[in-house]
């Protein structure tokens, strides 16, 4: 095989590629077209290879290596274009060419409205309520769940003599029992679950 055919038809990709990301506004076309011009490197690569008769296939290697930095530029490059879409709503080059937020003025009418409204309203018309609008019906509390405690079997109040001892029989009626505060005296078990 002779060297002028691969050498053709990789100028004819590189020079579709450098059309692609000259004359192209979709970023995604852009990105489309810089795999072609690495396409076309890629096979000149393993032409030129081929007809030098390299014992050590260098150009095949290098292919390879753009291969890999090739596949790694399209999953950077569509992650990018997937954020900038997030934020912007548009993959168009135009609209992105500056880091600033977009301003209304370069928004078409559709792009406006998607955006949300920064002072609460839209700025094409003040907030209404039509009579056909029920207003939401108020929201009932939910009672709040206690957690179990431990049952609270003695406690001292301030008349209670300090001395360390057992309290006496005229000390009962300061204390609290679990049967006073209507606690049981089974001990709540928590968590759940066999092992």
């Amino acid at each position: 095989m002779h060297i002028v055919y691969p050498a053709v038809v990789s100028a004819l990709l590189f020079s579709i590629g450098v059309y692609g990301v000259l004359a192209r506004r979709n970023t995604i076309l852009v990105l489309m077209s810089v795999e072609l011009m690495l396409n076309a490197v890629n096979l000149n690569l393993v032409a030129f290879d081929v007809w030098l008769g390299d014992r050590l296939h260098s150009g095949q290697v290098l292919t390879l290596f753009v291969i890999v930095i090739a596949a790694a530029e399209v999953g950077l490059g569509l992650a990018i274009v997937l954020a900038l879409y997030r934020n912007r709503r548009t993959v168009d080059i135009d609209h992105l060419r500056d880091l600033a937020e977009p301003t209304d003025e370069r928004l078409t009418p559709a792009q406006a409205a998607a955006l949300p409204p920064t002072d609460g309203h839209t700025p094409t018309s003040p907030p209404t309520s039509t009579p056909s609008q029920t207003p939401a019906p108020p929201r009932t509390p939910v009672p709040a769940v206690k957690p179990a405690s431990k049952p609270q079997l003695t406690t001292e109040t301030e008349d209670a003599p300090a001395t360390g001892g057992p309290p006496s029989s005229e000390d009962s009626s300061h204390r609290t029992t679990p049967e006073a505060t209507g606690e049981s005296e089974a001990p709540v078990k928590r968590g759940g679950g066999s092992r």
